[in-house]
C-alpha cells in the first residue's frame, strides 16, 4: 500500500462505474486519469470508465477490496495503494499505522509448518501430499503442544493468521481494544451515577487464558549483562530493577514467532531494600531513550531481581515462586500492566491503531535448583485493560494477591499472565565489548561506584585494546558522555554512535580526532594526575604493565539454567581490584600515542 493506505469509498450497487471511478479520484486527490483500479491485486479485471456497467453487474459488492495503482509518477506514489468499498485488512476509520519492522516481516512469511513424507503412513510419491505429511497452520494446537516443552500460546501472527484464513480472507477482521469505562454521549439518561444503559455500559469480563502472546522468547545476547545487573545485589542484598534494551527479531522455534534480544540493562534511579523496591523519577529517562535509537535499540521490557541467599557458603537462593505460591504478584502483575499500556503494540488490524505490547517483564529469583533463574512473562490484554482503566488493585496486606474495584459513584466497574521462556544463546552475542574492568553502571551510588571523570580515566587506563571501537563500544559510557554535566556530549555524539552501531572503527577513528574528545582526554588526564597520564597514553613518558595490576579479593559465583537449554553458566565476578604502585622506571621519556 502507499502513503494513503486504505480508504473506503461509499457507493450504492446501481451506480455505474463511471460515477465510481470519480469517487476514487476525489478521494485519493488524483487529477483526470491518473490511475487504475483492479478487481485483483496482480492487475488484473481492470475497471474502466468505458464500461457503462453498474457495480452490480461487474459482480463488486459491498466489503470488496479493489486495488488502485497510479498510470504515472505524478498521478499518485509509485506504490500499490489498496482501495476498499468498505472494509478490508485494514478495519475502517483506523489510522494509518506503522507496524514494528519485526511485524512487518512476519506478515510476509509463509507461516505454513512443512513435513517429511511419513515412510510409513504416505502411500504415494515423493511429490504427493496427504494427510500425513501435508503443511500444517501455524496456529494448529496440536502440533504446538507436542513440541518440546510444549507451546500453551500461540505466537500474535499465528493467531492473525487464524483470523484471517477463512472463506472471507479476515475482511471483517478487527482486533477491538477493551475497555472497562462508561462509554460517553449517551443522552437518553443522565450520567452516571444517575443512569447507565446497555449502550453505554462495559461489558462484562470473563477472565479467561489468553490464547496467544505477542512475544514468544526473551534471550540475553550474552550472560555478562545478566551478571553485571545481578551485581548489585551480591554486593548489597537489596532488590534492585532495570529496564531492558534491545531490539524484537524472529523467534524459529515458533511459527511466526517474536523474540525480544536483550543488548542492554539501564538502572534508573530507585530505591531498593530486601524485600521492596521504589522506582524514583529519572531525568535522564527521555535521553536514555534517544541515544538508545541512535544505537538501533528500544525498551523491550523491564527486570527485577527477588532473590534471598539461603546458604552464603554454596552461593543457593531461596526457591519461593512456584504453583504452590504465586509467579507474579498482583501488584508486580498492575506494574507490568502499567509498563504495557506505556509501549503499546502497533497494530494495522485494531480500529485504534493499537493492540496488546512487546513490553516484557523478567525476574530473576530462585528456582528449583535454589540456583539463580530468569523468568519471563507478559499479562494478558485484558490485565491491561483493568490496570488501564483502574479497576486491579492490590490487597494491602497481601500484595501477592489483588481484587477488582467495587463501583462507586465516581466509578463504574463491571462485572491472566502467562509465561515466556528466558534463555542465553549457545553463541553469545555482543552489541557492546566486554570488558575486564567495565565502566560503571548509572545509580550505583550507594556502592560506591560512580560515573565521573574520574571513574573514565580509570575505565580508559585499564582498557589495553588498540582498537578504540571496542574501549568506546559500552552502553552505560555512552550514557554518561551524553549526559553528565560537565560536558556532555549530546548535540555531537552521533557520529560515534552511528560507528558503534554499524561496528565501524574507521568511523569511531573520525569521532575520535574531534575536538570534544581531546578535550574529554583533558580532563581524565586531569583527574588521575602524572601517573594517570602515563596510563593513559596522555604523558610525556609511556606506561608499563607494572602500572596497573588487577588483585582478585573475593570470587562469587552464581549459576542460572536456561529454560529452554539444560545448561548452566557460572559467572565470577571480582570484588575489588587494587592499584599496585609502579617500583620501576617505565623507560626512557617520550610521547605515546593517544
Amino acid at each position: 500500500s502507499s502513503e494513503k493506505g486504505v480508504k473506503r469509498i461509499t457507493a450504492t450497487k446501481r451506480e455505474t462505474v463511471a460515477t465510481f471511478l470519480k469517487k476514487v479520484a476525489k478521494e485519493f486527490g488524483f487529477r483526470n486519469n491518473g490511475f487504475s483500479v483492479y478487481t485483483n491485486r496482480n492487475r488484473t479485471g481492470e475497471i474502466t470508465a468505458s464500461q457503462n456497467k453498474s457495480l452490480n453487474l461487474l459482480k463488486i459488492k459491498h466489503g470488496d477490496m479493489l486495488f488502485l495503482y497510479p498510470s504515472s509518477p505524478a498521478g499518485c506514489s509509485s506504490e500499490t495503494m489498496d482501495t476498499s468499498v468498505s472494509q478490508g485488512l485494514r478495519p475502517v476509520g483506523a489510522p494509518q499505522v506503522v507496524e514494528d519492522e519485526i511485524d512487518q516481516y512476519l506478515i510476509k512469511q509463509d507461516g505454513k509448518i512443512y513435513r517429511n513424507r511419513d515412510q510409513q503412513l504416505c502411500r504415494h510419491g515423493p511429490l504427493g501430499k496427504c494427510v500425513h505429511c501435508v503443511p500444517l497452520e501455524p496456529f494448529d494446537e496440536d502440533y504446538l503442544n507436542h513440541l518440546e516443552p510444549p507451546v500453551k500460546h500461540m505466537s500474535f501472527h499465528a493467531y492473525i493468521r487464524k483470523l484471517t484464513g477463512g472463506a472471507d480472507k479476515g475482511k471483517f477482521v478487527a482486533l477491538e481494544n477493551i475497555s472497562c469505562k462508561i462509554k460517553s454521549g449517551c443522552e437518553g439518561h443522565p450520567p452516571w451515577p444517575e443512569g447507565i444503559c446497555t449502550k453505554c455500559q462495559p461489558s462484562a469480563i470473563t477472565l479467561n487464558r489468553q490464547k496467544y502472546r505477542h512475544v514468544d522468547n526473551i534471550m540475553f545476547e550474552n550472560h555478562t549483562i545478566a551478571d553485571r545487573f545481578l551485581d548489585f545485589w551480591r554486593k548489597t542484598g537489596n532488590q534492585h530493577l532495570g529496564y531492558l534494551y534491545g531490539r524484537y527479531t524472529e523467534h524459529k522455534d515458533i511459527p511466526l514467532g517474536i523474540r525480544a534480544e536483550v543488548a542492554a540493562i539501564y538502572e534508573p534511579p530507585q530505591i531498593g531494600t530486601q524485600n521492596s523496591l521504589e522506582i524514583l523519577e529519572d531525568p535522564k529517562a527521555e535521553v536514555v531513550d534517544e541515544i538508545a535509537a541512535k544505537l538501533g535499540l528500544r525498551k523491550v521490557g523491564w527486570i527485577f531481581t527477588d532473590l534471598v541467599s539461603e546458604d552464603t557458603r554454596k552461593g543457593t537462593v531461596r526457591y519461593s515462586r512456584n504453583k504452590d505460591t504465586y509467579y507474579l504478584s498482583a501488584e508486580e502483575c498492575i506494574t507490568a500492566g502499567n509498563f504495557q499500556n506505556q509501549q503499546p503494540n502497533i497494530c494495522r488490524l485494531s480500529p485504534d491503531g493499537h493492540f496488546g505490547s512487546k513490553f516484557v517483564t523478567v525476574v530473576a529469583t530462585g528456582g528449583p535448583d535454589n540456583q539463580v533463574h530468569f523468568e519471563g512473562y507478559q499479562v494478558s490484554n485484558q490485565c491491561m485493560a483493568l490496570v488501564r482503566d483502574e479497576c486491579l488493585l492490590p490487597c494491602r496486606d497481601a500484595p501477592e494477591l489483588g481484587y477488582a474495584k467495587e463501583s462507586s459513584s465516581e466509578q463504574y466497574v463491571p462485572d491472566v499472565f502467562y509465561k515466556i521462556t528466558t534463555t542465553f544463546p549457545k553463541d553469545p552475542v555482543y552489541t557492546f565489548s566486554i570488558s575486564q574492568n567495565p565502566f560503571p553502571i548509572e545509580n550505583r551510588d550507594v556502592l560506591g561506584e560512580t560515573q565521573d571523570f574520574h571513574s573514565l580515566a580509570t575505565y580508559l587506563s585499564q582498557n589495553t585494546s588498540s582498537i578504540f571501537l571496542d574501549i568506546i563500544s559500552d552502553f552505560h559510557l555512552l550514557l554518561f558522555l551524553v549526559t553528565n554535566e560537565v560536558m556532555p556530549l549530546r548535540d555531537s555524539i552521533s557520529l560515534l554512535l552511528e560507528a558503534v552501531r554499524t561496528k565501524n572503527e574507521e568511523l569511531a577513528q573520525t569521532w575520535k580526532k574531534s575536538e570534544q574528545w581531546a578535550t574529554i582526554e583533558q580532563l581524565c588526564s586531569s583527574r588521575l594526575g602524572w601517573d594517570g597520564k602515563l596510563a593513559l597514553g596522555l604523558g610525556r613518558g609511556p606506561a608499563c604493565s607494572q602500572c596497573f595490576s588487577p588483585a582478585l579479593t573475593g570470587l562469587f559465583f552464581s549459576q542460572a539454567q536456561s529454560v529452554s537449554r539444560s545448561q548452566d553458566y557460572r559467572s565470577t565476578v571480582p570484588w575489588a581490584a587494587r592499584h599496585t604502585p609502579c617500583r620501576q622506571p617505565c623507560g626512557p621519556a617520550s610521547t605515546a600515542p593517544s
